[in-house]
């Protein structure tokens, strides 16, 4: 009999037959607002109510900064990785819903067409850099060589190391070029991975979320994990580096993003005190990714 779930079920039977105790029972004991990872440096998740105050300060920032990049021409581009589910693309969401669209816009490419696979591998992006006064939000980036294609094989390891030989100097080029670059690295603990992959399968609004990468990545995790850590220790740089967001509670993940983005340029009328403070223990460099 077949399943009205996205795969067959096929991530409620991972959850129930293959995930590792530790994590089904995480998912199993964890009440609502409790995080699940016991290394996260917070045991419950950020207040909706301080949560919505720090975000509406943080808006009106953004206005002012996308405001800043359409007088002088500045150009914006803001990269987010991370594994599945990890929030990118409601951080994304978070970013833009106060801005302008016109100026703001997001790049989520498909899989290369035929075409692009004969073409020098960062070319398809180029297109999609900002122009003067434009934020481009890329959902996802060169960096799937780096891991996704990694893991299920779809480049060659010739590929990916011609790949990180090449990526410092593209980023360079980028920034020297005087495009102001933010590279996030957004990562999710498993068991709250796949507590967001269980309730992405149950709700029909949310289930086009799910692709096959995600049911089979399940059982990938540590040939993620050591993607992950080799593509931040060849790809992290003083010109562009990696800032970690550790999001397994997503409001306070979103509201570190956006604060790191508007400390790291001086828009005109910024009022710092509106922006807050970073924390340390939820967005840093690459020695906090696995921690």
């Amino acid at each position: 009999m077949s399943s009205d779930k996205p795969f067959d079920g096929a991530i409620s039977a991972f959850y129930e037959n293959d995930a590792p105790d530790v994590v089904r029972n995480a998912i199993r004991r964890a009440d609502k607002g409790d995080i699940l990872d016991p290394a996260f440096p917070h045991s419950e998740k950020i207040p909706r109510k301080a949560y919505e105050k720090d975000m509406a300060a943080l808006q009106i920032e953004l206005v002012k900064l996308q405001a800043w990049a359409r007088e002088t021409g500045a150009r914006i581009a803001v990269v987010f990785e991370g594994r599945d589910a990890a929030g990118k693309g409601g951080t994304i969401k978070r970013f833009r819903e106060n801005l302008n669209p016109r100026g703001a816009r997001v790049v989520a490419l498909s899989k290369p067409t035929e075409k692009e696979q004969t073409e020098w591998y960062f070319q398809r992006y180029i297109d999609h850099l900002p122009s003067g006064g434009e934020i481009a939000f890329f959902d996802r980036s060169w960096y799937n060589r780096g891991v996704v294609e990694k893991v299920f094989g779809f480049c060659t390891d010739d590929q990916r190391e011609h790949f990180f030989n090449q990526v410092n100097d593209f980023e360079r080029m980028l920034v020297d070029e005087g495009i102001h670059l933010f590279k996030f690295w957004l990562n999710v603990g498993q068991a709250e991975q796949l507590n967001r992959f269980l309730k992405r399968e149950n709700d029909p609004l949310k289930q086009w979320k799910l692709s096959w990468i995600d049911v089979e990545g399940l059982k990938k995790w540590d040939d993620y994990t050591a993607a992950i850590s080799e593509t931040l220790e060849r790809s992290h740089s003083d010109t562009a580096p990696w800032t970690v967001v550790r999001s397994d509670d997503k409001r306070r993940a979103r509201l570190a993003a956006i604060r790191h983005v508007l400390s790291g340029i001086g828009y005109d009328r910024k009022i710092d005190k509106s922006i807050g403070p970073s924390d340390g223990a939820i967005c840093g460099g690459p020695d906090i990714w696995n921690a």
